[in-house]
């Protein structure tokens, strides 16, 4: 009984939908874009069609669309050796040698940790990191 209550106006709103048929297709009309470049002809319509022209420079008839163009200050890219470094540190304070008081062995790491400071700041420098012998 709680339920014809609720399935009884569904029904009632599905008749009351008004019964207007669609218009009929007399004809199909094309709509058709193009991109012209220069002062190429913009193509003709036939038959009741629609041609709707983009004009462009000549300088852009062959080179990348805007979308697909990368600038450099827009790239996000790293060397995998940059990457290898980056997770090489994140994963360090837990490995052995990390000159830290948390993992096995922590504390044997700050030496390591110095020698890597001194060359990266040699590095920033633009000098040279090694042993010359």
């Amino acid at each position: 009984m709680t339920k014809t209550w609720l399935v009884a106006p569904l029904l009632a709103l599905g008749f009351m939908a008004p019964a207007h048929a669609a218009p009929p297709l007399v004809g199909r009309q094309i709509i058709t874009t193009a991109t012209v470049y220069g002062n190429d002809p913009c193509p003709t319509a036939s038959n009741g069609d629609i041609v709707v022209c983009g004009r462009l420079p000549e300088a852009e008839r062959f080179r990348i669309p805007p979308k697909l163009r990368k600038h450099k200050a827009e790239r996000t890219e790293q060397p995998w050796s940059a990457r290898v470094a980056t997770l090489d540190d994140a994963a360090r304070p837990e490995r052995p040698d990390s000159c830290s008081a948390v993992g096995a062995g922590g504390q044997t790491g700050c030496t390591a940790a110095m020698l890597r400071q001194w060359a990266d700041e040699r590095r920033a420098n633009g000098q040279r990191v090694g042993i010359p012998f």
